[in-house]
C-alpha cells in the first residue's frame, strides 16, 4: 500500500489524520524545506503540498516529481486556492497516465 503525506498548515491537513494519512503540519515559512526533507527521506508514494509552500519548494517539488513511484501533488490551504493545485494535479495525470486527460477534454 502506497504511504501518503500531507504537509501544510495546521489548519489545511489536520482533518487528512481522520482519514488515515500521516500529517506535517507546518505554520512558519522557514520550517517547510526541514518538515519536506523528512517526508522525503520516508517511503511516500505520494506527497501532498498546500500551495502556499510551493513557491519555497520549488526546486525540491521538480527534483521528487522526477522520480519514477513518487509524485508532490500541491493542494489547496485553508485559505483558498492560488490555482497552482490544478496545474500541480494535471502534472500529476499526466505523469500517471501519459496523457493530460483531466484537462484535455
Amino acid at each position: 500500500m502506497v504511504k501518503i503525506a500531507v504537509m501544510g498548515e495546521t489548519e489545511s491537513v489536520k482533518g487528512f489524520a481522520a482519514a488515515g494519512l500521516d500529517i506535517f503540519p507546518c505554520d512558519r515559512d522557514g520550517e517547510a524545506e526541514a518538515v519536506f526533507r523528512r517526508i522525503n527521506s520516508a517511503d511516500y508514494g505520494i506527497i501532498y503540498v498546500t500551495e502556499r509552500f510551493a513557491p519555497l519548494l520549488e526546486r525540491e517539488i521538480e527534483i521528487i516529481n522526477r522520480r519514477p513511484g513518487v509524485s508532490v501533488v500541491l493542494i489547496p490551504g485553508a485559505a483558498g486556492s492560488v490555482s497552482a493545485g490544478a496545474a500541480s494535479l494535471s502534472d500529476a495525470v499526466e505523469k500517471a497516465v501519459g496523457s493530460d486527460i483531466a484537462f484535455n477534454i
